[in-house]
């Protein structure tokens, strides 16, 4: 009966839509192997180049960012990355700073999965993967970018909290590297009131922006140089390296690289989730055994791939 109705539906179906409708069959069915058949013709399923060249640009996908889309957000941003969305937008409040930091304001980042941006995600609180993601952001926002002396209003009496909150609004994989660059470009994007704080009244008024041209609003204190991006690698087979991996490629994961840049290119943080490659460990890339690309250095090629995308991205960055 089953095959008596895929006759008849196929029947309804153009030559080139039975053979997608075969392909995605065979992928969902068989996904390691329909990834292999792709790499072994040194192409992956969207069409993207193997990374053999660390100059073909064509091993990367597309980035989009449209930043200032939110209105009511103190800073916001929109980024793609591929077929990866990611929206973020920042929410300034006034609080008490600690006791242990009383000059010092507090930069808060976190992700939201949500189910509708993927079937893999369900409804209910914060999946572990967005608790590890939000908690990995949190380790890079904080590397000085923006220094948190900079949010204090009064010591000891008040201070900002920037809420970095980032939503996928469509999951297709490598939501670090988009939802990092989200981040970026929202807190860049940050206006923050004129504050003053009144002993009298013990309180901190906020001058609304425009209406005092005096006390003008202000855009955070960002040390450029320590902007952040990143640059997510995957090992398929421990012999094949798929830069910015797709949400069909991420289950079939040996490991996962992640390299971080900053705005001078230099290496701020790297980490790896899987089994680990080590620094003595090399890639088959399918070619020949004759191929530099054999001997080269994993940890190595993956920060001269990073180091060149870097510059594509920091022209999305500072270029908006």
């Amino acid at each position: 009966m089953a095959e008596g109705l895929s006759s008849r539906v196929n029947s309804f179906l153009s030559d080139p839509e039975r053979e997608a409708l075969k392909a995605a069959t065979f992928q969902r069915l068989h996904p390691r192997i329909y990834l292999e058949r792709f790499l072994q013709e040194k192409i992956r399923p969207d069409g993207r180049s193997k990374a053999e060249d660390i100059n073909d640009a064509n091993v990367w996908r597309n980035v989009e960012v449209n930043v200032g889309s939110i209105t009511t957000a103190s800073g916001s941003a929109l980024v793609r990355l591929g077929n990866t969305t990611v929206v973020c937008g920042v929410k300034a409040e006034i609080c008490e700073p600690e006791l242990d930091n009383p000059h010092e304001g507090f930069l808060v980042p976190n992700i939201d999965l949500p189910a509708l941006c993927s079937p893999k995600f369900k409804s209910g609180p914060p999946t572990e993967e967005a608790q590890v993601l939000s908690e990995r952001l949190n380790e890079v926002l904080g590397n000085g970018m923006i220094p948190l002396s900079s949010l204090c209003i009064c010591p000891g009496k008040s201070a900002w909290v920037l809420y970095v909150d980032a939503t996928v609004i469509n999951y297709d994989g490598n939501a670090f590297d988009a939802a990092l660059l989200a981040m970026v470009c929202a807190l860049r994007n940050v206006s923050l009131p004129h504050a003053d704080f009144d002993p009298e009244v013990n309180r901190t008024i906020c001058i609304r922006p425009g209406f005092d041209p005096a006390k003008p609003a202000r855009n955070l204190a960002i040390q450029e140089d320590l902007v952040p991006l990143a640059f997510s690698f995957g090992v398929f087979a421990r012999s094949h390296l798929l830069p910015d991996p797709t949400a069909s490629e991420e289950p079939l994961l040996d490991t996962t690289i992640s390299i971080i840049l900053d705005a001078r290119a230099r290496v701020l943080a790297l980490s790896q989730l899987g089994v680990g490659v080590n620094k003595s460990e090399t890639l088959d890339q399918g070619v020949d055994s004759n191929s530099t690309t054999r001997e080269a250095d994993t940890l190595a090629r993956c920060i001269s791939l990073a180091k060149i995308r870097h510059a594509v991205l920091l022209e999305k960055l500072y270029d908006i």
